[in-house]
């Protein structure tokens, strides 16, 4: 198993966690919120410009690992406003390219920083 924990330009972690781990083929991503990692915090108010940071975020994560959103195998998205889901879903379709991957989406009371969305996933490392 191989911690990782300080990804350049990817806010650290709110807690005591890593930001993703490597482990039997597969990379799991801990879940991002929409910090900007050069402010560290949240500016989006809004939940596009949320979920973009969020993927930019995921995005930024995975290329430090060598992988792209299309070794994605599995993404949860967690919404503090599910009427948000249509929303999200043209913004989140743009990120993955045509890839998709499963993936769950659930209703939160809350999210850490007053977030508005968290989107974890889980990559594999070989095509």
């Amino acid at each position: 198993m191989e911690f990782i924990n300080h990804v350049p330009n990817v806010p650290t972690a709110v807690g005591p966690y890593s930001q993703a781990i490597k482990h039997g083929g597969l990379l799991f991503c801990s879940g991002q919120i929409p910090i900007v990692p050069s402010a560290g915090k949240i500016e989006a108010s809004d939940i596009e410009g949320q979920t973009r940071q969020v993927l930019a975020n995921l995005s930024v994560l995975l290329a430090s690992q060598g992988l792209a959103m299309t070794n994605v195998i599995k993404a949860t998205v967690f919404l503090v406003d599910m009427a948000d889901f249509t929303k999200v879903n043209p913004i989140y379709e743009e990120a993955f390219r045509g890839h998709k991957p499963v993936r769950s989406t659930v209703a939160v009371s809350g999210l850490p920083m007053g977030a508005l969305i968290e989107i974890e996933v889980i990559a594999a490392l070989l095509n």
